[in-house]
């Protein structure tokens, strides 16, 4: 008798936590949608009364998407999902500090998302900041010597410096979120939630993988 894949099982995306998705039908998920997307078969999603009605008595996503604030880079287009699916958290170089973990805590903690991605992109203008050694003030900044660390990192690699330092930033914020989560790292521990980090191709709106803990 065949036994379903655990991304084939049954499941209610209704209102449940997490939309009730295990780790491997929420990675499943983004997989389907991002594959939609790059063959131009995005579905029509519409918003009814009825669910703006629903919505507003909770949100119920199924991932959570520490993402670059770039305009291009829109984790709803990309991986084809309507409102309510995706908790995102926008922010310029795909950076954690004190407001972006409080956010994911939340979305793993409260909401019951079991799939954390951390996704970076190709040219990246904050990345490219950082590579270029010149202070900043103020704000902007504090925000580029978060990248600082993967900027050195990258150049003790060969190849291109630029795509070398947007791949260990990610990889960087991914070691980051687990080092001064407790409450992430826990369930990580416990193969409740999983942390992914992965590259965006603007030119051929490809993902790259570059590592998973979970």
């Amino acid at each position: 008798m065949h036994h379903p894949a655990p991304w084939e099982q049954p499941t209610e995306r209704l209102d449940q936590p997490g939309q009730g998705l295990n780790l491997e039908q929420a990675f499943r998920r983004i997989l389907d949608g991002h594959w939609r997307y790059l063959q131009n078969e995005r579905q029509q999603i519409q918003v009814t009364h009825e669910d703006r009605r629903r919505h507003a008595e909770g949100q119920y996503p199924f991932a959570a998407i520490l993402g670059c604030a770039d305009s291009r880079v829109s984790p709803e287009v990309i991986f084809d999902q309507g409102q309510g699916d995706l908790f995102v958290i926008r922010v310029a170089g795909n950076v954690l500090g004190d407001f972006e973990q409080a956010s994911l805590e939340y979305a793993v903690q409260n909401l019951g998302v079991r799939l954390v991605l951390v996704m970076g992109h190709e040219q990246c203008g904050a990345v490219k900041a950082a590579l270029s050694g010149n202070p900043l003030p103020g704000s902007i900044g504090r925000l580029i010597e978060e990248i600082r660390p993967a900027v050195e990192q990258a150049q003790l690699l060969e190849g291109d410096l630029l795509d070398n330092a947007i791949r260990r930033n990610v990889c960087h914020t991914v070691d980051v979120i687990l080092e001064r989560s407790e409450a992430i790292r826990n369930l990580v521990h416990a193969d409740e939630v999983r942390v992914i980090g992965l590259v965006y191709d603007l030119s051929s709106g490809d993902l790259q993988f570059l590592n998973a803990v979970g």
